[in-house]
């Protein structure tokens, strides 16, 4: 009977344990680890939202987890002042992997863009929601070398709506951590250039 309730117990876990090792969807071209893409530059955050807190963590969250992955360090303050008296800022304000490259002799550019990012609450109920893709381009030719897209749903219940705000606001950093580790998994560390 013993073996029977641990058989039923396994097969019932064996689906969110798959579920949970998922990789998510993402390009990457075949070749990376040919590329000797060593040094990436974090472009400022795209987005929509009127939060800039959420952005800026994103920003640094992002150049952590590359730092964790084998990509040296490029402040982020070095990269801005470095586009901000660009006169190569191209449609939509955006400057071209090419030119970040020369500007920054970086080997590739990170183009992150926030899509979603917010906090709501109804009687009971209240989520936490944060959603960014992430594209990187080869500074050299301009060519996407990665392309990913992640979204993480936190959900709390609590019977007042001061818990509920509380909850969201206690999650909205996890929510943000897991958008960019997740995203990160799937792209190959940096090698032993």
């Amino acid at each position: 009977m013993l073996k029977i309730f641990q058989r039923l117990l396994l097969l019932l876990a064996l689906p969110v344990l798959v579920g949970c090792a998922a990789k998510i969807p993402h390009v990457v071209i075949s070749d990376f680890d040919k590329r000797g893409t060593r040094l990436i530059a974090v472009m400022p955050i795209k987005h929509s939202t009127s939060d800039p807190k959420s952005v800026e963590m994103l920003r640094a969250k992002l150049v952590e987890e590359l730092y964790f992955k084998g990509y040296p360090k490029i402040p982020s303050g070095v990269i801005d002042e470095k586009i901000a008296g660009s006169s190569f800022i191209g449609s939509g304000g955006m400057v071209s992997p090419q030119m970040v490259g020369e500007m920054l002799k970086v080997d590739a550019v990170l183009y992150p863009t926030l899509n979603e990012s917010r906090m709501g609450s109804s009687v009971i109920y209240a989520s936490t929601v944060a959603e960014a893709e992430f594209e990187l381009f080869s500074a050299k030719t301009g060519e996407s070398l990665w392309r990913v897209r992640h979204k993480a749903v936190y959900r709390n219940y609590g019977f007042t709506r001061k818990h509920l705000e509380l909850k969201s606001s206690q999650v909205y950093e996890p929510a943000i951590q897991e958008v960019v580790t997740r995203a990160l998994e799937t792209l190959p560390d940096a090698g032993g250039l």
